[in-house]
């Protein structure tokens, strides 16, 4: 047992949400974190369930979407390792407004909402960290309405593959985050037009495409697209 609150101790070390802690909060953190896993395809909370607290991902991979009452599913976001999803639970102590499903073999750390606040209590800087991925998970809501409302769906994608190069230090060579079907239910669309349009980005030199395995070949030809600039 002592063993296992090492580990746990050393993950939330790791964990973006928790930098800068004092020591002993970690202690504390290590103290009331509970240890969960879930297999693909298993849905870890629904919306409308009570909120009970935040989790945050240790590995795996996982997506938050809403279902239209025709069962239409929009993702609202994938999560990976070291994010932290259902966090608005923490602060408003409501139910989940969306549902959250692992997407592969994933693993969690669950910390009830009341033990956490009381920790929050005690030290204000967990709550400024909070706040400040909040905010930057704001501006990416904010920008996921905005592609849907206004963009056509290749300047979705083309924003989406900016997005993801830019997470990665503006590298040109990327690895798609999530199966085809995955990113066409967050673009607001269905894969079969997911797959032509990336053909059409790869046949006017945009992109080129194997797989999941993306290179950008035309940054600003793709900048371009994604400001609708220009038109496939």
């Amino acid at each position: 047992m002592e063993r296992q609150s090492a580990v746990i101790r050393r993950e939330i070390t790791a964990i973006p949400l928790f930098n800068g802690l004092p020591q002993r909060q970690y202690d504390q953190l290590a103290g009331i974190a509970l240890d969960r896993s879930y297999a693909g395809g298993q849905r870890i909370f629904s919306e409308g369930d009570e909120g009970i607290g935040l989790y945050v991902l240790v590995s795996g991979t996982v997506k938050v979407y809403k279902l239209s009452p025709e069962g239409k599913e929009q993702t609202l976001h994938v999560f990976g390792a070291g994010e932290p999803f259902g966090e608005a639970s923490v602060f408003a102590g409501q139910p989940f407004p969306a549902h959250a499903e692992a997407l592969a073999e994933s693993r969690v750390l669950f910390f009830p909402r009341a033990a956490f606040v009381e920790l929050i209590k005690e030290d204000p800087s967990l709550a400024l960290n909070m706040l400040a991925i909040l905010s930057r998970r704001l501006r990416t809501f904010a920008a996921l309405v905005e592609d849907l409302s206004l963009k056509e769906v290749p300047g979705r994608l083309a924003a989406y593959l900016l997005y993801l190069s830019e997470q990665r230090d503006l590298t040109d060579d990327l690895i798609l985050d999530m199966a085809k079907n995955q990113l066409a239910s967050l673009l607001g669309t269905i894969p079969e037009t997911l797959s032509r349009i990336l053909s059409r980005m790869a046949r006017q030199g945009l992109i080129h495409a194997a797989g999941r395995r993306i290179k950008i070949m035309d940054r600003r030809g793709l900048e371009a697209l994604a400001q609708a600039e220009r038109r496939l």
